[in-house]
């Protein structure tokens, strides 16, 4: 199993009202520069959120949700840092409740 970081926000906050493509821009860029894999990514409406052990974080966050989850912590704190009005939170996949880390609900 690996474990999973992530924020998650309302979509439209994350995708529309902050910068967020440009710092996974800038991200990405960097790790093509130094040939780290990547090992984030924006998961809008995360499966993951369903699961029972984050339905009450779910339940804080508008609908529909978007995540931008990592297996990298101190990426996920920058972004929380960053981000301001964002949840945080860790999960195990696979696992039975969340199968698949990266699924979206649609």
């Amino acid at each position: 199993m690996t474990t999973y970081h992530f924020v998650a926000a309302s979509e439209r906050f994350l995708t529309l009202e902050e910068p967020l493509d440009e710092v996974l821009r800038e991200r990405e860029r960097n790790y093509a520069e130094t040939g780290k894999t990547i090992d984030f990514w924006l998961v809008k409406q995360p499966a993951f959120l369903a699961s029972p052990e984050l339905a009450q974080l779910k339940a804080s966050i508008p609908q529909p949700a978007a995540a931008v989850v990592s297996t990298d912590s101190t990426f996920i704190t920058f972004l929380k840092l960053r981000l301001e009005y964002v949840a945080v939170g860790s999960f195990e996949a696979p696992s039975a409740g969340i199968p698949d880390a990266l699924a979206s609900a649609v």
